[in-house]
């Protein structure tokens, strides 16, 4: 080959790939468990910690469009997790309430983060909680970064995800 940079091996992207993959197949069964996808379940994460978000709240925190984040609603909805309602003071806007179901579901879900965290780190309690956070900077940091670099790129053309 005449690109070295070019040799799979050499790409980090391919890392964070092949990372989300196994990541994902690390929660598939806990969520399968629960009965939720990846993206129901990281909305009932905000849900949980904020009782209640505007559809386009959530889309923000998430990083979510609304076309991926309407069907996602629909369906913890048709569960009993959650109910919408369209605010009175602005008939535009949508707001997700958690349901007393959906509230419930917190406590089945709460040991998903340790375990997670022991598949990817150390197993020693106090290791794995200074490993946990160092990553958890070292992705944030990368994540600002690279948000930085396409803001610059595209000339200030570049938005948040609303």
């Amino acid at each position: 080959m005449a690109h070295d940079q070019l040799l799979l091996s050499n790409q980090l992207c391919f890392r964070f790939y092949a990372l989300e993959r196994e990541l994902m197949a690390a929660y598939r069964p806990l969520l399968d468990h629960l009965g939720l996808t990846y993206a129901q379940y990281i909305t009932l994460l905000y849900l949980w910690e904020h009782e209640k978000a505007t559809v386009g709240e959530l889309c923000s925190a998430l990083s979510l469009d609304t076309g991926t984040m309407s069907p996602l609603l629909k369906r913890l909805e048709s569960a009993g997790l959650i109910e919408r309602h369209r605010l009175v003071s602005d008939e535009r806007t949508v707001e997700v309430i958690l349901t007393q179901k959906g509230r419930e579901l917190e406590q089945k879900a709460v040991s998903i983060p340790s375990h997670i965290a022991t598949c990817l780190l150390s197993s020693d309690r106090d290791e794995q909680g200074k490993k946990y956070a160092q990553l958890r900077q070292m992705l944030d940091e990368t994540l600002e970064q690279l948000k930085q670099t396409r803001r610059q790129r595209d000339g200030g053309r570049y938005y948040e995800a609303k």
